[in-house]
């Protein structure tokens, strides 16, 4: 591996690239928003809790933390977060996070399987901290989970590079459907960076199959995405899963947008297909069209008004600007759109 000081160099530069705030003097979030986050969501241990699902914390949670508090240029918060997830979700003997824990149930680790999205957004806010704050440790550590990932969860098949959504479960023999694929799990604006840490041309690959994946995925009336995808034959729901655009798809047109990806035809399709009442969303029945769950907290619609930003230039209103939180997921989606129309499009507000 190359010297750490210039993985600090390169790392800085890409991050600026990848359009991410890396100045440790400025931060992207603001200082009440952050700290209302913090009361609501993060324990005395570093723990993010997921209020809308049983308390418990999950490897995603614990990156998107990790990331906010990057954000937020809250060293502090970042190391307490940083301790929980090391000690509490580092487990695996591959060197990956285990997703689930579980305060209620003793052991609280549940499920040792991990959630590549959870291990991306874990390596990729330890990459960009360490850089931005000149901290070795945070570097190593993201090295080390970069490689990991591109050897665990990175695979090739049926001529595409694929991120399966974790180690265990997801290709065949076992998984007849297999592969089947999470394409909310691709975190686009984390794979430039991860190509640094752990040098291969299949980072490139892996985004590039991802968005022409995107753009193929069109199920239903809506044409749509399904959380849930099998690729054993064409791109379909794949099998025990609900085949619906749910939760986990309504951050496509966020993680697009934040990687700088202006695709408009995708961008819109996405933003058209997943609206129902004004600008507000809905997770949709993919045969039907119809919608199931209203989406009508700030930080879902506020991915809708992000898409309209970087497609028109539209001004963010001020019901999506306000933030009071109250579910993990959604005020977690609300201040990473927040960051990245005060970073990126300081005119959409």
């Amino acid at each position: 591996m190359r010297g750490w000081r210039s993985l600090l160099a390169i790392c800085t530069a890409t991050a600026l690239m990848a359009a991410q705030p890396v100045a440790a003097q400025r931060a992207a979030i603001d200082p009440q928003a952050w700290a209302a986050y913090k009361a609501k969501f993060l324990d005395q241990n570093g723990r993010i809790i997921d209020n809308g699902n049983n308390g418990i914390s999950h490897s995603e949670g614990q990156g998107y933390g990790l990331l906010l508090a990057y954000l937020a240029n809250s060293q502090a918060d970042f190391e307490q977060i940083w301790y929980f997830t090391r000690t509490e979700l580092l487990l695996r003997d591959d060197g990956l996070a285990v997703w689930k824990w579980d305060p209620a149930v003793t052991p609280h680790v549940t499920d040792t399987n991990d959630a590549s999205d959870g291990d991306l957004l874990i390596a990729y806010a330890l990459a960009l901290a360490g850089s931005a704050w000149e901290r070795k440790d945070y570097l190593q550590a993201a090295a080390n989970m970069a490689k990991v990932i591109l050897s665990h969860v990175v695979v090739n098949s049926g001529g595409r590079t694929l991120l399966i959504p974790g180690v265990d479960g997801y290709l065949p023999p076992g998984r007849k459907d297999g592969p089947v694929i999470n394409p909310s799990y691709w975190i686009f604006e984390a794979f430039p960076v991860m190509a640094l840490l752990a040098p291969s041309d299949r980072w490139r690959k892996l985004s590039d199959d991802g968005l022409a994946l995107l753009r193929t995925m069109q199920f239903g009336p809506r044409k749509l995405p399904a959380d849930w995808v099998s690729l054993r034959a064409k791109p379909e729901p794949a099998d025990g899963f609900e085949a619906e655009f749910g939760y986990n798809a309504v951050r496509i047109p966020l993680y697009l947008a934040r990687a700088g990806i202006d695709d408009k035809a995708l961008l819109t399709r996405l933003r058209q297909g997943m609206t129902v009442e004004g600008d507000v969303p809905a997770t949709i029945d993919l045969a039907t069209g119809k919608p199931k769950d209203l989406l009508s907290e700030p930080g879902y619609e506020i991915v809708n008004h992000v898409v309209a930003c970087v497609v028109n230039g539209t001004k963010l209103p001020a019901s999506v600007r306000q933030f009071a939180p109250s579910l993990y997921y959604p005020a977690t989606l609300q201040l990473l759109s927040l960051a990245f129309v005060a970073e990126k499009h300081p005119e959409c507000l």
